[in-house]
């Protein structure tokens, strides 16, 4: 298919990760529906953002914790374009702390967003996907589904989850014109991150830049972030006919984060 005719929909896309993949497909031409939470104003930007591009823009403010809202993310998402080519399963949250004193709740609440969305995004579009014998699901996992840190366990499970979830799609795909991989990046500089370095920074006493290279430092040899725009790229050569026999990868791109 040739980008001007796709739809795509990129869950947690109002901002970070999911805005920077959602911008490189509108660039290419393809349509978007936003997904994520933010003020009135953030979720206008980010359409603002998009349409800049020219292309038809979307927004669905389902909960990807609660699968009723999903389902009905996925109407929307008929009503707008009439179907969906490209699913990008992006949203996440993280929390950190030992496994003993880990909330329950905040267990339930990672493995819901970041592991069980894609599973219902994915049952409820590949049936169509199939149907019309195309369609690129991306699934946007992390470092964190290859190798594990301490404190991670939620999330570490669920990426690692995510990147089994993939394998599975790609095989159940494998003879039609549908393909399912994951991309696993190591640190990007988003909000959430952010959070994290300026938190660093306080509680060190030291420069919000000199935390940035700690935080580097610890897993990624590069010592340089990777940008949302470069994991967009990789989405882009993913949707691409040059990737049709990329199926089940789990792409990482982490400054050489697990090459260690």
């Amino acid at each position: 298919m040739k980008f001007n005719e796709m739809n795509a929909l990129v869950t947690g896309s109002t901002s970070g990760i999911g805005l920077g993949v959602a911008q490189r497909l509108a660039a290419q031409g393809c349509n978007i529906m936003l997904n994520g939470f933010g003020t009135a104003e953030q979720i206008a930007e980010a359409k603002k953002a998009i349409e800049a591009h020219g292309v038809k823009v979307a927004y669905s403010g389902a909960d990807l914790s609660k699968p009723d809202e999903i389902e009905t993310m996925a109407k929307e998402a008929q009503a707008a374009f009439g179907h969906i080519d490209v699913l990008v399963n992006n949203a996440g949250i993280q929390h950190v702390s030992p496994i003993e004193s880990f909330s329950v709740d905040k267990w339930n609440a990672v493995i819901a967003i970041n592991l069980s969305a894609a599973f219902h995004t994915t049952r409820l579009f590949l049936p169509a996907m199939k149907e019309r014998n195309w369609g690129r699901i991306i699934n946007i996992a992390s470092a964190h589904g290859l190798v594990a840190s301490a404190n991670k366990s939620a999330y570490v499970a669920a990426k690692h989850g995510i990147v089994g979830l993939t394998k599975v799609v790609a095989l159940e795909t494998a003879q039609t014109g549908v393909t399912c991989n994951a991309i696993c990046p190591g640190w990007v500089l988003t909000p959430l991150v952010q959070a994290q370095i300026d938190k660093r920074a306080a509680a060190e006493g030291i420069s919000v830049d000199k935390a940035k290279i700690e935080l580097l430092a610890e897993k990624q040899p590069s010592l340089e972030f990777v940008t949302p725009e470069q994991l967009g790229g990789l989405a882009v050569f993913l949707c691409s006919d040059d990737a049709a026999q990329v199926r089940g990868a789990a792409w990482n791109m982490d400054g050489g984060w697990v090459a260690q």
